[in-house]
């Protein structure tokens, strides 16, 4: 009798040197964490590879890959028997029936992968492939073989048990969240910066966001487009602490004492600064932001120098050389486009120039600055009047 696993497949990780076992062991928590409300589930290690194993019943691969398949630092899972019989014989039965139940009646191509790392097993890698090819091609007309292109690959691993799968689901890779230090995004209600927030996760990132909430000049109905893009993150990251910062006051006060053309500038390099003091605050390393080099007016060469200046920690912008239309491709596949898209404007837009100036000079940005002596102020009140929302 063969019983369900789920074989987890992990990809960079593989090559990290003598701290690979800090991924893993990560790997390993954060699955555990994400099965423990469905079941009683173990994670067991094997060379290459993590199994999970369904200690309270027979697997529901669905509902596993459900919780499984966002975690950031696994390139495959595959819905596998592990036959505990190390015959030939146990190995063409369960393929067989597996097939069977798979793929049915229809009209397919297949071949058999063997690989054979047991070396007390007694039959080579393709000689087991070729018995269990001729096993089911026998017994399933409606089978043919066909080892270049097939529409379907059955997979058998004899290791110190026997493993069979046909099908591998890709997943996002990356590395696992938290084994990269901690960030701090600028997250708008817009399309671009929960895509970077999620690029960042994915390299194991731990993330947090900031959002600057304008009311009056931005509804409560932006706020929750925020909430909800957060949320959304946190499918993938396990929790997210979104700040709310209101920055209406500090606008105002912009807006009264730059020049309009420079405005935009003014207002993003106020962000970075209170963004950088709560990131310092949750000792975070580095800020994360969506700019996409040349998008807008602000996110010129020297718009991004004038914004970038004001900073004392990284500035990391995993979305500078791609198109809008690659930034909306990855926002649809993860789930955040949609949410993004809702007629909900953030602060930014509500309060952009109506001809910013897309070539400013950092000692004419920072000489205006020196004359707002409330600004410091501003700031701070800001960020000590932040709602913290944890999700």
């Amino acid at each position: 009798m063969a019983e369900k696993v789920m074989l987890v497949k992990y990809g960079e990780i593989a090559m990290r040197g003598d701290n690979q076992f800090l991924f893993i062991n990560r790997l390993i928590k954060t699955i555990r964490r994400n099965l423990d409300p469905i079941g009683d589930f173990y994670v067991v290690r094997d060379p290459g590879r993590l199994i999970v194993e369904d200690r309270g019943g027979e697997m529901d691969y669905d509902a596993v890959m459900a919780k499984v398949m966002p975690i950031f630092g696994l390139v495959a899972v595959c819905p596998a028997l592990r036959i505990a019989d190390m015959t030939i014989e146990a190995i063409r039965a369960e393929a067989y029936q597996h097939m069977k139940a798979v793929y049915g009646d229809r009209q397919m191509t297949f071949k058999v992968s063997a690989r054979r790392s047991n070396k007390g097993f007694s039959m080579g890698s393709m000689e087991i492939a070729a018995d269990v090819g001729e096993y089911i091609l026998d017994r399933m007309p409606n089978m043919t073989v066909d080892v270049k292109n097939p529409d379907v690959t059955l997979y058998v691993e004899v290791r110190n048990r026997i493993y069979l799968y046909s099908q591998i689901i890709k997943t996002y890779g990356g590395l696992p969240y938290g084994s990269s230090g901690k960030g701090v995004s600028l997250l708008s209600g817009g399309i671009d910066s929960p895509v970077a927030t999620w690029m960042m996760a994915k390299r194991g990132v731990e993330v947090e966001g900031v959002y600057f909430h304008s009311p009056p000049y931005t509804s409560e109905w932006a706020k929750q487009k925020v909430i909800d893009l957060a949320k959304r993150i946190a499918d993938f990251t396990g929790e997210f602490k979104l700040y709310v910062v209101p920055f209406t006051d500090l606008q105002l006060y912009l807006l009264d004492n730059v020049p309009h053309d420079k405005l935009t500038i003014h207002l993003k390099r106020a962000m970075m600064r209170a963004a950088e003091q709560i990131a310092v605050q949750d000792e975070a390393w580095s800020l994360i932001t969506g700019e996409s080099v040349g998008q807008v007016a602000s996110q010129t060469m020297q718009g991004i120098y004038a914004i970038n200046a004001v900073c004392n920690m990284p500035v990391l912008r995993p979305l500078a050389g791609m198109d809008k239309q690659e930034i909306i491709d990855i926002g649809t596949k993860i789930g955040t486009y949609d949410i993004s898209i809702r007629p909900y404007e953030d602060c930014c837009t509500i309060f952009v120039a109506k001809h910013p100036q897309i070539k400013p000079r950092l000692h004419v940005i920072e000489r205006i600055e020196k004359k707002l002596t409330n600004l410091d102020q501003h700031i701070a009140d800001a960020v000590a009047n932040a709602e913290i929302i944890e999700l």
